[in-house]
């Protein structure tokens, strides 16, 4: 068998070998929104301070949208730890009380994985896309790149996020990198640009 042959199958079978642990996780993220019925900026408060928080919980503020969410520890399969809210949102029709996305560790401290729904239907959002989240080292900050994958050319207005999805049609293929976009925390203490410093004792 050729050399060349060769390493293509070896490629290949690593390549199928990686793969169902990806799925694995993607998988067990919903196909679609669920809402909180209750939750708002006030509620969210109320139920962090009630709790021992971990830095990557509190509310986050995302420019791009003008959102204000809450990021909390949700018991979900594997390694998926925390899920994303919708508190405030100028839309409105989108419901606060909605999970818009989830968070899950890996192997790298201040790395994580990130799905966000990137359609919508009515109140309803779809189709979650994974990103690559860095939280930084006050965690004030959970930037992320958008997913780099080349779009044809077809708008679609049903598009949840645009400043991330670009309301376009999305094909498996990679680009080149951006600059990252994301969440700033406002609370507990990190509003303003402050260190996130509360020390929570059990």
């Amino acid at each position: 068998m050729p050399k060349m042959l060769q390493r293509s199958i070896f490629i290949l079978l690593m390549l199928l070998a990686l793969q169902p642990h990806s799925m694995a996780i993607a998988g067990e993220i919903p196909d679609k929104s669920v809402i909180l019925d209750g939750l708002d900026v006030d509620s969210m408060r109320v139920r962090l301070d009630e709790s021992d928080l971990q830095p990557m919980e509190g509310i986050w503020y995302y420019p791009n949208e003008e959102m204000t969410l809450g990021i909390e520890r949700y018991k979900g399969v594997h390694n998926i730890g925390y899920r994303i809210i919708l508190l405030d949102s100028p839309d409105i029709n989108l419901i606060p009380g909605t999970v818009i996305g989830y968070i899950a560790t890996s192997a790298v401290d201040n790395k994580y994985q990130l799905w966000l729904y990137s359609q919508r239907d009515r109140v309803t959002l779809l189709k979650p896309l994974e990103c690559v989240a860095t939280l930084n080292a006050q965690s004030t900050s959970l930037t992320f790149d958008p997913p780099h994958w080349k779009v044809k050319v077809r708008v679609n207005f049903a598009r949840f996020l645009p400043s991330l999805f670009n309301g376009v049609s999305i094909i498996p293929d990679k680009v080149g990198e951006s600059l990252p976009i994301g969440f700033r925390k406002i609370y507990p203490e990190g509003g303003d640009g402050n260190p996130f410093n509360r020390i929570r004792y059990l």
